[in-house]
């Protein structure tokens, strides 16, 4: 048996009414139709015109959201030595080596980021059936791996966001709370899909973003205008 919507959702729902929006009309939208009592994440999510099981049409990057996310992430650092003392100064939340390789190993995941020292990558390589499926393993080309740990945690205290297109050639990524001024809203969401527009792989043929769609934690999906990508183009 279907499980009945709500009456908010279903008018969250029905105030969507066109095909697509200009952004920040979205935004507008999105705002007007809240009716969860938490701050919830406004996401994003753009279907992308690649083939994701091709490693030379992967499209993946990172970018610090000009407004952050309206949330400090709890930060890990695996690391050794003088890096460990520089991690705890620079704010990690969680420091530690071997210890906490273990810990994860069994099934600890209560933080939000990873970073790790190049050091020891071999011992987190163990990890990557627990933090792979949850985005958080550490990588080189996110600027999660590294000797600077300093500004890798400055970065993803200040609103870091991976993005990466998943096996349905989809990218889904946050942009902020309900509870940003709408202007932040649309600064942020500009700046991720500049950053997607960006990383096109040379590969990539024919239409290369098909759709994106913005929404909240509880709210509708409603659909952006592709004009938006021309914006991000120029």
């Amino acid at each position: 048996m279907a499980r009945k919507k709500g009456k908010n959702i279903t008018k969250a729902h029905k105030a969507v009414e066109r095909p697509s929006y200009q952004l920040p009309e979205a935004v507008e939208l999105l705002q007007k139709v809240k009716y969860a009592k938490f701050d919830e994440t406004v996401e994003l999510a753009m279907l992308m015109g690649v083939d994701p099981r091709q490693a030379d049409q992967m499209v993946r990057g990172t970018l610090v959201l000009p407004h952050g996310l309206g949330k400090s992430k709890k930060v890990l650092v695996i690391a050794s030595g003088d890096k460990t003392r520089e991690a705890e100064e620079a704010g990690a939340d969680i420091v530690g080596g071997e210890d906490l390789v273990k810990k994860i190993q069994e099934g600890w995941t209560d933080f939000d980021a990873v970073i790790a020292t190049p050091d020891m990558m071999k011992s987190v390589g163990r990890l990557g059936k627990v933090l792979g499926p949850r985005g958080l393993m550490p990588n080189p080309k996110t600027g999660t791996v590294t000797f600077d740990v300093k500004t890798a945690i400055q970065e993803v205290k200040a609103g870091k966001v991976e993005f990466r297109v998943d096996k349905t050639a989809i990218i889904h990524a946050p942009v902020g709370k309900m509870s940003f001024a709408a202007p932040r809203l649309v600064d942020n969401v500009s700046s991720l899909i500049h950053a997607v527009v960006k990383a096109k792989p040379v590969a990539a043929k024919g239409k290369y973003i098909k759709s994106i769609t913005l929404s909240s934690t509880m709210g509708p999906g409603i659909p952006i205008d592709l004009s938006v990508t021309e914006v991000a183009i120029a």
